[in-house]
């Protein structure tokens, strides 16, 4: 399963960056906001690599801005696989990507946390990363979905709707629903 899970997760993540990306350029040719150079920051100080002033190399930007996408996608197919499919498991996924963002740029001392940021562009900052959250989560439950419920989806299928004391399905007993 793990193994399925990465590759349907770089694809996933794919979709999602390359959605998130096609959102920003649109957003960016209507508000004339333009091109963030964190994510190359982000990734020379991870990386130790040589820092610039101003406007910084586009193939490391974009490493970094694709290179992220991608691999947290990873994380959002696992969710898919263990049965966290939806679009509630997508709003979840979104706060994940969000903190990523947030952990690394803090870390590294490029970024402020976003209670410090100008509203607008903390507004930008979330619709694109909400809009990558789903976009990822739409591929990776396609993608999870193929190889049929997850275990916590089997789990809920024991007695549908929220009951207490309900545990769960012994190891591969068949789901009996009733």
């Amino acid at each position: 399963m793990l193994r399925r899970a990465l590759w349907e997760g770089l694809a996933a993540g794919t979709a999602g960056v390359l959605v998130m990306t096609a959102g920003e350029k649109i957003e960016q040719r209507l508000t004339g906001r333009p091109d963030s150079h964190v994510p190359a920051r982000v990734l020379q100080r991870l990386t130790g690599m040589r820092e610039r002033p101003g406007r910084q190399p586009v193939p490391v930007n974009w490493a970094m801005h694709f290179g992220q996408g991608m691999l947290l996608g990873v994380l959002r197919s696992v969710m898919a696989h263990a049965g966290l499919r939806g679009p509630w498991s997508s709003a979840k996924f979104a706060v994940v990507r969000l903190t990523n963002d947030q952990i690394l740029e803090n870390l590294t001392g490029v970024g402020a946390p976003p209670p410090t940021w100008p509203r607008a562009e903390l507004a930008v900052d979330l619709l694109h990363k909400t809009v990558y959250a789903f976009a990822t989560g739409v591929v990776a439950d396609a993608l999870a979905a193929r190889s049929g419920p997850g275990p916590g989806q089997r789990h809920a299928m024991r007695r549908p709707g929220r009951h207490s004391g309900v545990g769960p399905p012994a190891r591969g007993a068949a789901v009996v629903r009733g």
